[in-house]
């Protein structure tokens, strides 16, 4: 039963992405700030820093698919960009201390990028025309902080997940 737990994990950060989403714009002094949650790939970039590469891509292909097909209809988009995320994180990872705060600081760093390059593949094709300093300060700084709150509630339990189901795994006798 352990080891279903990562995918239900997965399952219930896809399905809350939505739910919190309605919570955005917010209009703070008159001006809109949009509030995007990342929650799972903030997870899926624990689970490749915590457990393992392997999985973190096919999860990240899987629901980055699921992604694709339920909300935004361009195919392709997440299911690349959330694997392409973890491979990065798995880069970086290698060369700095494996410590929760800059696990948590390399997911957000990572968090960044990620939102940059939807901006940047949407103004491509034309999908939006906002200019870049209207996108840093309506929504990438809203949701970097609203997501940056989350995942510092959150992270030790990424963590802690990732660590327990590492030892179940190693500790296993038999295939996996």
């Amino acid at each position: 039963m352990i080891r279903f737990l990562i995918p239900l994990i997965c399952l219930v950060l896809f399905f809350m992405e939505p739910v919190f989403g309605l919570f955005s714009p917010l209009n703070i002094d008159g001006e809109l700030n949009y509030i995007v949650p990342r929650f799972l790939i903030m997870f899926l970039i624990f689970l490749t820093l915590y457990y393992d590469l392997k999985h973190a891509m096919f999860y990240g292909l899987f629901f980055g698919l699921l992604y694709d097909v339920f909300y935004i209809d361009i195919i392709g988009l997440y299911s690349f960009l959330y694997p392409a995320i973890c491979l990065v994180a798995a880069f970086a990872f290698k060369r700095i201390p494996r410590n929760l705060l800059t696990a948590t600081l390399l997911t957000l760093v990572l968090l960044a990028l990620f939102e940059f390059l939807l901006y940047q593949f949407f103004l491509l094709i034309s999908l939006t025309g906002m200019p870049l300093g209207t996108f840093i300060t309506t929504r990438l700084w809203p949701t970097m902080i609203a997501n940056s709150i989350f995942l510092v509630m959150l992270g030790w339990v990424f963590k802690s997940v990732m660590v327990t189901q590492l030892s179940e795994r190693d500790n296993k006798i038999g295939l996996y």
